[in-house]
């Protein structure tokens, strides 16, 4: 029997370069692992830091400051002429002639124009008979008194008769009274026949034509002339009832019309309505100005600029720091702990652009511009700037 004695093959050995090589890639594949730990997590910080910022609100401050000085208002007024009249026929007849045109410049007492009225002569003739009639009654009504008064100082007459007479003396008399005041009110009417001017001014407007029928009686009623002293002109401004206050007589402004816009023109307050009107919630101011050479029309359009004193201890503040909300008027502050609080405040008078608070705040305080609908009492948020009203 055959033993066989060869020796046993040895194991295989790993190269020395193949183990370096695997450890090598080991200890990559662990540094790869860290750093795509380390960079998740330091994104998952920056992510959760991004949205705490984001969740804290930024704000802007605006600074208070008190309200000193005058205040600008502008508002839109209506001119009219010192004197104004609309000249009415008051008798009936037909125009004859006109002396005066549109433009014309009239002095008191000015005929303007003439009015036919024959109507009004027949009655007057009539009148004038009456009165003549009456006076002859009257006369013959004397004689007759005189002479029964004669008589009953011999008794021939009786004291009954002799009162008869003297009462129909006074009759007589009467009448004569009633026809001369029946006479002087035609001829006062009769003086209606020359329209006139009432005061010194402008002529406006001529609606008399030769020819035509005007009066009382006449269909469709229209002034014959139209007449204006604007040798000063008032001016009407409807002012709102924040400043009302303010209107005072006195009070001077500025007016400015389309037709001189470089040009300003002084005026000064001389009375008011003393009334709110309560579909305008607006009242009414009267301002004069004086008219040097005509140069502002009545009836025109005018911009009239008050310079308003400020009152006393109130704070303007930017219409875009307010807060409208059901409570009431509100503007909000940054506390030192970085929290809104919100303040309760009246309101004065508005600017558009600015606001007046006469109540709930305190100078040197500072209110968050444009804030939000939302925000609210105790809000945390980050000031990011700071600027002056």
């Amino acid at each position: 029997m055959h033993n066989d004695t060869s020796d046993p093959v040895p194991p295989p050995t790993v190269p020395k370069g193949l183990k370096r090589a695997g450890l090598v890639a080991g200890i990559a594949a662990t540094i790869v692992v860290i750093a795509g730990l380390t960079l998740r997590s330091s994104e998952t910080v920056r992510a959760s830091e991004w949205s705490q910022a984001r969740a804290v609100p930024n704000v802007s401050l605006v600074s208070v400051r008190s309200s000193d000085g005058s205040q600008s208002l502008t508002l839109p007024g209506t001119m009219a002429a010192w004197n104004a009249a609309r000249l009415f026929a008051r008798v009936n007849g037909y125009v004859r002639s006109w002396s005066k045109d549109i433009g014309a410049l009239v002095s008191a007492g000015t005929p303007l124009g003439l009015i036919d009225t024959p109507e009004l002569d027949q009655q007057i003739e009539q009148a004038q008979a009456a009165l003549t009639r009456a006076r002859a009654s009257a006369s013959l009504a004397r004689s007759t008194a005189r002479r029964w008064n004669d008589l009953l100082g011999d008794h021939s007459v009786s004291q009954q008769e002799a009162d008869e007479k003297n009462g129909d003396l006074a009759v007589k008399l009467a009448a004569v009274k009633g026809a001369e005041a029946d006479l002087r009110r035609l001829l006062a009417m009769k003086g209606y026949a020359t329209i006139r001017a009432p005061f010194a001014g402008v002529v406006t407007a001529r609606n008399a034509d030769i020819g035509d029928l005007v009066g009382p009686g006449a269909s469709g009623q229209q002034p014959l002339f139209s007449l204006a002293d604007a040798s000063r002109i008032r001016l009407y401004v409807s002012v709102p009832q924040a400043y009302g206050a303010a209107m005072t007589p006195g009070l001077t402004a500025k007016v400015g019309v389309p037709d001189y816009p470089q040009q300003q023109f002084d005026a000064r307050v001389v009375g008011t309505s003393d009334a709110i009107n309560p579909q305008t919630g607006t009242l009414e101011v009267q301002l004069v100005a004086d008219n040097p050479g005509a140069l502002l029309k009545p009836g025109g359009y005018a911009q009239v600029n008050f310079a308003i004193p400020r009152q006393r201890g109130a704070l303007t503040v930017p219409s875009s720091a307010l807060i409208f909300r059901a409570a009431g008027m509100q503007v909000a502050t940054v506390g030192p702990d970085s929290r809104i609080h919100l303040h309760k405040v009246t309101i004065g008078r508005d600017s558009g652009g600015t606001v007046e608070i006469v109540a709930g705040l305190s100078p040197g305080t500072s209110l968050v511009d444009n804030p939000t609908d939302s925000i609210a009492e105790g809000e945390q948020v980050r000031v990011s700037g700071r600027q002056h009203a």
